[in-house]
C-alpha cells in the first residue's frame, strides 16, 4: 500500500520541497494516525479529513487565503468530524541523526503522569518518554499526524535559561531512525520553545490545526 498523500507532502516538505505556492486547496482522505488536520504551507492548504471536496471548496473560495485558518471554517470542520479544533501551531521539521552524546537521556516510565506527557499522548501513538539526568526536562517521542514522527518537550522552571530546551530538541533527532523526518509543533507565541527548536536545526515548514478522533 502506498503512502498517504499527506505523509508524502510532509516528508517532501521536511526534505526542503514545499508544495507550490499556487493558492490551491488540496482535500485528501483522513490520514492514518490519531488525528485529522488542516495544514497550511506558503499559499497552499491541505485538508486531511473525511469530508467532501465540494463542501470544503464552498467554504474556501478560490484565491481567498484569509479564510484558511479562520475560526468559522475550523469550527465547521470540527462539527463535520465530531471533534474540536486544537491550537494553531507552527510546524518545524528536521531529520533523524545519530544519537546525540551531549545529553544522556533517561527512559522514564514515572514521567508518563507528567501533564506534558498526558497531553502529548492524546495525539500520538507509540509514545516514548525520556528525561535528562537531573529530571529538569521531559521529552516525548511518538507517532502523530499521518504516522509521522513527532516530539514535544518541557523544561521545569529550575532548568530554564541553561540551553536545556535546545539540548532536548537536539536529542530528539537521535531518537528516530537516521534520515527519517521528525516534526515539532510549537505555539507561535512560545518564543522560548521556538528559539530552542530552531537552534536544534529544525526549519519552519508551515502551520497546522489538529482534530483529535475519539
Amino acid at each position: 500500500m502506498g503512502k498517504h498523500p499527506l505523509t508524502r507532502i510532509l516528508g517532501a516538505a521536511a526534505d526542503g520541497s514545499l508544495p507550490p505556492p499556487d493558492g490551491d486547496v488540496d482535500v485528501v482522505p483522513a490520514p492514518p494516525g490519531p488525528v485529522d488536520a488542516v495544514v497550511s504551507f506558503t499559499a497552499h492548504l491541505v485538508v486531511a479529513a473525511g469530508v467532501r471536496v465540494d463542501d470544503v471548496r464552498q467554504r474556501l473560495p478560490e484565491g481567498d487565503l484569509t479564510n484558511w485558518m479562520h475560526p468559522s471554517f475550523l469550527m465547521w470542520l470540527g462539527d463535520e468530524l465530531g471533534s474540536r479544533p486544537g491550537s494553531h501551531d507552527l510546524v518545524l521539521a528536521a531529520t533523524g541523526t545519530p544519537a546525540d552524546q551531549d545529553l544522556d537521556l533517561q527512559v522514564s516510565p514515572s514521567a508518563y503522569s507528567h501533564p506534558r506527557v498526558e497531553y502529548a499522548s492524546r495525539h500520538r501513538t507509540d509514545v516514548r518518554v525520556y528525561t535528562d539526568p537531573d529530571a529538569l526536562g521531559v521529552l516525548v517521542i511518538g507517532r502523530g499526524l499521518a504516522e509521522r514522527w513527532e516530539f514535544a518537550f518541557e523544561v521545569e522552571p529550575a532548568g530554564r535559561n541553561r540551553g536545556l530546551g535546545r539540548r532536548l530538541a537536539l536529542a530528539a533527532r537521535g531518537c528516530v531512525p537516521e534520515g527519517e523526518p521528525l516534526f515539532a509543533q510549537v505555539a507561535p507565541g512560545n518564543a522560548a520553545s521556538v528559539r530552542s527548536v530552531l537552534a536544534a536545526g529544525f526549519r519552519p515548514i508551515g502551520s497546522e490545526v489538529l482534530f483529535p478522533r475519539g
